[in-house]
C-alpha cells in the first residue's frame, strides 16, 4: 500500500526481510546469548587469563549445568546455521544482500560512519555491515570447530592437531567467543542509533521511498 509523500515521490511499505531470515536471526540471537553466558560460566572454572567474569552475566549455576546450556545452544546454533545457509543460497540471499565485499568500499562506508554521514536504507546493507555480518558467520563456524576439539580432544584428535593442540584450541575458541561478542555490542550499539531497523526484523516489511510516476 503506498501513501503520498511529497511532489514527485510517495512511500510503499515493502518486504525487506523474509520470515526465514527473520526467524533465524532470532534464533542467532538467543542460542549466543546463550552460548556465550554458559561459555563465561565454564571459563570460570578454569580461567585461561587474569580474570573471571561475574557470576550475574553467567548461566547454568554450576559447572556442569552450564555445560548442558552450552551444548544444548550449540546444537540450536548450528542447527539454525544449516537452515540460514540452506536458504541464503537457494534464494541467492548472500550474493544479493552480503555480497561483494571490496576493500575500497568497506573504507569508504567506515570513513562515513565514525563521521554520522553514512546513509542508510532498511534492508540495505552498507559494506561495512556485510563484512562485519560475513565475519560472524566466520566466525560462528570456527567457534563450533574449537569448540568440538575441545569437547572430544581424543575422539576428534585430527581436529584438536588442526588448531595446534588442546591449549591452542581453548585459546581460538575464547578469541572467536569475545570476536562474536564484539559483533553483538556493535549491533546493538547500530539499532540504538538507528531504531527503525528494529521493527522491520520482525515485521519484515519497511516503508521506502518511490520517485516519481503514479500508482500503476
Amino acid at each position: 500500500m503506498a501513501e503520498p509523500a511529497h511532489s514527485g515521490t510517495r512511500t510503499q511499505r515493502v518486504v525487506v526481510h523474509s520470515l526465514v531470515v527473520r526467524l533465524t536471526h532470532w534464533i542467532n540471537a538467543f542460542a549466543m546469548v546463550c552460548m556465550v553466558m554458559s561459555g563465561w560460566a565454564i571459563y570460570n572454572a578454569s580461567p585461561l587469563f587474569a580474570f573471571r567474569f561475574p557470576a550475574w552475566a553467567t548461566v547454568g549455576g554450576w559447572l556442569g549445568g552450564s555445560i548442558a546450556w552450552h551444548f544444548a545452544a550449540m546444537w540450536l546454533l548450528v542447527g539454525n546455521g544449516l537452515v540460514y545457509l540452506a536458504h541464503g543460497l537457494a534464494t541467492r540471499h548472500f550474493r544479493r544482500h552480503l555480497l561483494p565485499v571490496h576493500p575500497r568500499d568497506v573504507i569508504h562506508d567506515a570513513q562515513l560512519a565514525l563521521t554520522f554521514r553514512l546513509p542508510h536504507q532498511t534492508g540495505v546493507y552498507n559494506a561495512v555491515q556485510r563484512l562485519l555480518y560475513l565475519v560472524v558467520l566466520l566466525l560462528g563456524v570456527l567457534l563450533v570447530a574449537s569448540g568440538l576439539s575441545i569437547w572430544k580432544p581424543v575422539q576428534l584428535a585430527w581436529l584438536t592437531d588442526l588448531f595446534g593442540g588442546y591449549e591452542v584450541a581453548r585459546r581460538v575458541h575464547f578469541a572467536a567467543m569475545a570476536g562474536v561478542a564484539g559483533f553483538v555490542v556493535v549491533h546493538l550499539a547500530l539499532v540504538i542509533l538507528v531504531p527503525r531497523t528494529l521493527p522491520s526484523m520482525i515485521t519484515g516489511r519497511a516503508r521506502r521511498i518511490v520517485h516519481g510516476g503514479s500508482d500503476a
